[in-house]
């Protein structure tokens, strides 16, 4: 059986960009997330240092790829990058080794 498979992405907001608009930006792709056959759970947060953290958790390495291009071909996308600062995104897919839940 495969692993599940955390899509952690790391990034900066844009100069202007507000941490509310951004936030409900981000609520609009919960429907095309939750749609995706293999989602397991996601949150965002914001580091006190302004990064930002966007963590997903996926059934499997294949579904969390070909969510991540899907992703990009969405109506929403080019906002959602207009949003985050150039340069500062950065996207990594992990093994879930081991996780605890309450």
């Amino acid at each position: 059986m495969d692993k599940h498979v955390a899509e952690i992405v790391t990034f900066r907001l844009a100069d202007g960009a507000k941490t509310s608009e951004f936030v409900a930006l981000m609520q609009r792709t919960e429907a095309f997330v939750r749609a995706q056959s293999g989602f397991i759970h996601r949150q965002l947060s914001q580091g006190a240092d302004g990064s930002w953290t966007d963590y997903v958790i996926w059934q499997d390495m294949a579904t969390a790829q070909a969510v991540a291009q899907s992703f990009m071909q969405q109506e929403f996308a080019p906002e959602v990058m207009a949003a985050i600062a150039p340069d500062t995104a950065k996207m990594r897919h992990e093994q879930v080794l081991w996780m605890m839940v309450s």
